[in-house]
C-alpha cells in the first residue's frame, strides 16, 4: 500500500536526540532558543517563538492579541477544528466566511461584509499547502485595525508573490508527524511585531513576562522542548529538498491523472503541497476512495464535514444550513493523494495509473479545472 503520508526521519535526527538527551537538558532551552533563530532566519521575520503545537500557536498568538470574551474572530469553517477551537476556547466567537472554490482558502470578498464592531482578527488558513489570498486580506485587516493571524500549519516555506506566508501577520505554523516538517509534536509563532513576541513568550510560559515568578499575564505551559526543537533544526535544512519533490511529484500527478479536478496553484503563489487535494465529481468521492485502496493506494479526506456541520459549532447558529456553499461541495468531493518526498518515482507512477483506472471503472471522464 503507498501510503498517503510519511514521516522522514534519519540518523541526524537520532544523533540530535541523543545529543540532547546526553545533555542532561530536555526542557525548553538552548536547542529550542537555536531552533527558534533558525526559524526566523529560514522564514524571514524577527521572531520566532516555539511552542507545543500548532494549536498552541494558534492559542497563544490570539492571546498575544488580546483576543478574548466578547471577541469575534473571521475565519474559514473548510479547516481543522484547531483553527476554530481555540477562538472559543478563550471565550470569543467564531464567525465563518465561505471559501473560493479553486484554492479552498477565505474568500476575502466576503470577509468585509462579515466585520462588525465585535471583530477583533481575522484567521485565513493556508489549506494544503496554498497560500490564502493575502494582499487583499492584509488590506482589509489594516483598513479595520484587525489583527490578520495566518494559520500555516499546513504551508512550512509555501510563498506568496516571493514572500514566505506566516509574515504578512502573526504566522502559525504546526510540526505534527504529518506536516512538511516535524518535531514529533510542536509548533511556531512568527512576527515582526517585538511586542507580540514578548507577550506570546509570556503566555506559552505561565505569564512570566519579565522574569521568573513575576506573572504578568495569565498564560499556561505551552513550551516545546529541547528535545523536539533538536528534531526540527535538522528538519528544517531538510526542508527545501522535501518542498521541491513535493512540488515535482505535484507536477507529476496533474499531468497525469484524469477523471478528476486537480489542484491548482495561483499565479504569484508557491503550493508546497501538504496535501495534494483533488476533486472527485458527480457524487463518486467515497467510492472512488474505497477503490483507489483496492489498488494499493492510501488516501485521505480534509475535511469530510465542513466545521458550520459539526454540533459544536451548530449550537444557536441560525441560518447556516445554506450559507458557505462553497465549503460544503469541497467537503463533498475533495480527495487527497499520496504526494510526500518519499515517494519514488515508481510510486508517482502508480498512483496515476490507479487514480485512472477508477476513473475509468467510474466512467469520469473530466480533468484539470
Amino acid at each position: 500500500m503507498i501510503p498517503l503520508a510519511r514521516p522522514l526521519l534519519g540518523a541526524e535526527e537520532r544523533d540530535a536526540v541523543v545529543a540532547v538527551l546526553e545533555s542532561g537538558m530536555l526542557a525548553a532551552g538552548a536547542r529550542v532558543e537555536a531552533f527558534e533563530r533558525e526559524f526566523a532566519e529560514a522564514t524571514g521575520v524577527r521572531h520566532a517563538i516555539a511552542v507545543s503545537s500548532g494549536t498552541a500557536a494558534l492559542y497563544v498568538a490570539l492571546q498575544a492579541h488580546g483576543v478574548g470574551p466578547g471577541d469575534e474572530v473571521i475565519t474559514t469553517p473548510f479547516t481543522f477544528g484547531a483553527t476554530a477551537n481555540v477562538v472559543l476556547a478563550l471565550g470569543a466567537r467564531a464567525v465563518f466566511v465561505d471559501i473560493e472554490p479553486d484554492t479552498f482558502n477565505l474568500d476575502p470578498a466576503q470577509v468585509e461584509a462579515a466585520i462588525t464592531p465585535h471583530t477583533r482578527a481575522i484567521i485565513p488558513v493556508h489549506l494544503y499547502g496554498h497560500p490564502a489570498e493575502l494582499r487583499a486580506l492584509t488590506r482589509i485587516a489594516d483598513q479595520h485595525g484587525l489583527a490578520l493571524i495566518e494559520d500555516a500549519c499546513q504551508a512550512h516555506a509555501a510563498l506568496y508573490h516571493g514572500r514566505a506566508v506566516g509574515t504578512f501577520g502573526t504566522g502559525c505554523y504546526s510540526f505534527y508527524p504529518t506536516k512538511n516538517m516535524t518535531t514529533g509534536e510542536g509548533g511556531m509563532i512568527t512576527t515582526d511585531s517585538d511586542e507580540i513576541a514578548e507577550l506570546a513568550r509570556a503566555h506559552r510560559n505561565h505569564g512570566q513576562r519579565y522574569g521568573r515568578y513575576l506573572y504578568d499575564v495569565v498564560g499556561l505551559n505551552w513550551r516545546m522542548t529541547d528535545l523536539a526543537a533538536a528534531i526540527g533544526s535538522v528538519q528544517l535544512r531538510k526542508l527545501p529538498a522535501w518542498t521541491a519533490r513535493r512540488r515535482a511529484n505535484a507536477a507529476r500527478l496533474t499531468a497525469g491523472v484524469r477523471g478528476v479536478i486537480a489542484p491548482v496553484e495561483r499565479a504569484g503563489c508557491a503550493h508546497v503541497y501538504h496535501q495534494y487535494t483533488v476533486r472527485v465529481p458527480d457524487g463518486q468521492r467515497n467510492l472512488f476512495a474505497a477503490e483507489l485502496v483496492k489498488e494499493g493506494v492510501s488516501n485521505g479526506i480534509y475535511y469530510p464535514l465542513p466545521l458550520h456541520r459539526t454540533p459544536l459549532y451548530r449550537q444557536g447558529q441560525e441560518g447556516w444550513d445554506d450559507r458557505f456553499p462553497n465549503a460544503d461541495n469541497a467537503a463533498a468531493e475533495v480527495l487527497s493523494l499520496p504526494v510526500h518526498p518519499a515517494l519514488s518515482d515508481e510510486d508517482v507512477a502508480a498512483v496515476i495509473a490507479a487514480v485512472n483506472r477508477v476513473a475509468d471503472r467510474l466512467g469520469l471522464t473530466g480533468g484539470c479545472a
